[in-house]
């Protein structure tokens, strides 16, 4: 018996039970973006920065964020560099800057959570900003972000940073970055604060309230997390607080990926630890990748009207729940007829993820390797 009618229309059901979903997972509704420029007074808000040999963009990120409003905090916290950074941070001269001098990592630590957790002895708000090294703040934002916290009673509020998208490889695979990332993590279950087994942030940019954290734990809590941003947001969840994630065009990263090597690293490092570690979720993400990516492509060519016409409309579909993401980033529908080789290059990204973690990394960044022990 033919079997490829069937893989087709398996095919056509995923593609088709995706798009039903009724919080739709590849929509782009939740976005927040800053509101027109004002003076406005952040005195109840400290920005923590961890930077670890970050000299070449730290002032792009420290004069975006002295540029939110008036006197609102910003503590620096320097990871053990090896370059300038905290030269270059100081150069600025801003009036609101502390820079902490990191101590060297303690055992069972990632390296960006201790040195959070330092900068976290010196804040004295009601809010903490938390602010990778590389997202520079459009104007008005966190103002914009702290009124929706406010008005909408929530204790952690994250945003999602425009991610570079000037290159090739950058088009090709940013956007399924993030597309991926909703998937897994729906953005509109992970709001409903009566939906507490999907939590998701974005560690780039996250808003909370100084109390929460400081009852949860602090960093202690998630301390060896390399998926940090979606621990703290399920941490803060499961004590009953109300968490928002969305998209933005007003936090940008500045980092640029322009080649495949320094996405694939990026994409490595955590992408098994999105499974858990399990190599049984590995071979199912595997089977239905496959299934979900290859056979659309594959039955176009097989010689059966069914084949065709299954693989040929879940193809379209896959395209079409693609599109949400490409027209936010102002990006060609065109890209979406590659998402079958993006997914397949993903796919390959877990597998050497999966590899290393064999070898016994977890992941590496920036000098440091995290094994399976840590």
């Amino acid at each position: 018996m033919d079997v490829s009618p069937f893989l087709a229309f398996l095919t056509f059901i995923f593609w088709l039970g995706l798009l039903l979903l009724p919080w739709c997972p590849w929509a782009t509704t939740e976005s927040l973006d800053a509101l027109p420029p004002t003076d406005e007074d952040l005195s109840d808000v400290t920005a923590l920065v961890p930077a670890r040999d970050e000299f070449g963009l730290i002032q792009l990120t420290l004069q975006a964020l002295a540029k939110q409003g008036r006197n609102h905090q910003i503590i620096l916290i320097d990871d053990q560099s090896d370059d300038c950074t905290p030269e270059s941070a100081r150069a600025l001269e801003l009036p609101n800057l502390k820079i902490v001098t990191g101590q060297p990592l303690v055992p069972n630590w990632t390296g960006k959570l201790w040195a959070l957790e330092q900068g976290r002895q010196h804040v004295q708000t009601p809010l903490t900003l938390l602010l990778d090294a590389d997202i520079a703040l459009e104007p008005r934002i966190l103002g914009t972000l702290r009124a929706k916290m406010k008005t909408e009673g929530l204790q952690l509020v994250s945003l999602m940073a425009h991610l570079q998208m000037a290159g090739f490889w950058e088009k090709l695979l940013m956007p399924a970055f993030v597309y991926f990332f909703k998937l897994i993590y729906p953005f509109s279950l992970s709001n409903r604060p009566n939906v507490r087994w999907v939590a998701a942030a974005a560690g780039g940019c996250i808003l909370i309230e100084s109390r929460v954290l400081q009852e949860i734990g602090g960093f202690g809590v998630i301390k060896d997390t390399l998926i940090d941003d979606c621990a703290l947001a399920r941490a803060v969840k499961s004590r009953g607080g109300k968490t928002w994630i969305g998209l933005t065009h007003s936090a940008v990263s500045v980092r640029p990926y322009r080649s495949l090597n320094t996405i694939w690293h990026m994409v490595e490092r955590t992408a098994f630890t999105q499974l858990g570690y399990s190599f049984t979720l590995l071979a199912l993400c595997t089977l239905v990748m496959t299934l979900a990516f290859l056979m659309p492509v594959a039955g176009l060519w097989v010689s059966s009207f069914w084949s065709v016409f299954f693989s040929g409309t879940a193809l379209f579909m896959m395209m079409f729940s693609y599109g949400p993401t490409l027209r936010y980033y102002e990006l060609s529908g065109a890209w979406s007829l590659a998402l079958p080789l993006v997914g397949l290059l993903y796919l390959a990204m877990t597998w050497t993820s999966a590899v290393q973690f064999l070898l016994g990394k977890r992941s590496s960044w920036k000098g440091r390797i995290y094994s399976k022990q840590e």
